[in-house]
């Protein structure tokens, strides 16, 4: 199973839902090979609840993931915290939706919850907590206490880090961080528009129904990162056309 861990299915936080945006996307993400992806998008976009409600309404859902166009979709959000910095948090659409919940007081600048806050309360739900973009120069993890980090699952190689700060460097960077937290590497594209799929991937060496299945996946090795020849021309593609595509939609509002 091909899987990408970190996407998003909203050209940005500010747009609403678009069902034809995101049929679009899955497609487009079946093309570059994904059979499977986690939604992890921003747990403060605009109107999160439309995401699942829509996906709840026409998509059906089975063990721990919705099946779009013959792609596995696992619920997933992406959390900001107070000391700067995103983690991923991927599980059943019921705990993510739980967890969504409590989070409401904190999705304002300003009002985000502690990285400690987050793992108490993640771990009263069974998902998997990665760390996102560590060294991103806006938003690194980098900075926070040993002990805590370690209570994470893994952390992400971006596919938008490897294109800004080199694909050599940055991946020595992550992976000497994450061996020594002793924790696994995983391989994300952080997408918000289709020409960016396939630049980074996951390669299970099984198929996935739950977290679960994602969780012995991960901690016990069975998969491998590929990253595309592409990767450059992936990601410098996709933010140009988002660019535009924001810049179209501003217009005709």
């Amino acid at each position: 199973m091909i899987i990408d861990f970190h996407t998003h299915i909203k050209l940005s936080k500010k747009t609403r839902f678009d069902r034809n945006y995101f049929e679009e996307m899955i497609c487009e993400a079946k093309a570059n090979g994904l059979d499977a992806l986690a939604i992890t998008e921003h747990f403060n976009t605009l109107v999160f609840e439309e995401i699942y409600e829509t996906l709840d309404r026409h998509y059906p859902y089975r063990y721990g993931y919705y099946e779009v166009e013959g792609v596995r979709l696992f619920p997933g959000i992406e959390v900001d915290i107070q000391e700067t910095g995103h983690i991923l948090i991927i599980g059943d659409r019921a705990d993510i939706a739980a967890m969504r919940s409590r989070l409401s007081g904190h999705t304002e600048e300003g009002a985000f919850i502690p990285f400690r806050g987050l793992l108490d309360l993640a771990e009263q739900y069974n998902v998997l907590k990665i760390g996102a973009h560590p060294f991103r120069e806006g938003t690194p993890l980098h900075h926070l206490p040993e002990e805590e980090l370690r209570r994470l699952d893994a952390f992400d190689l971006n596919g938008k880090d490897l294109h800004a700060q080199g694909v050599e460097a940055y991946s020595k960077r992550v992976y000497d961080f994450a061996a020594r937290l002793g924790k696994p590497v995983v391989g994300g594209s952080d997408t918000h528009q289709h020409l960016q799929y396939g630049c980074i991937v996951n390669e299970l060496t099984e198929a996935c129904h739950t977290v679960d299945d994602l969780r012995q996946a991960i901690l016990g090795g069975h998969y491998k990162i590929s990253i595309s020849p592409c990767l450059d021309v992936k990601v410098k593609s996709a933010a140009q056309l988002k660019k535009l595509l924001k810049k179209e939609m501003q217009v005709a509002e």
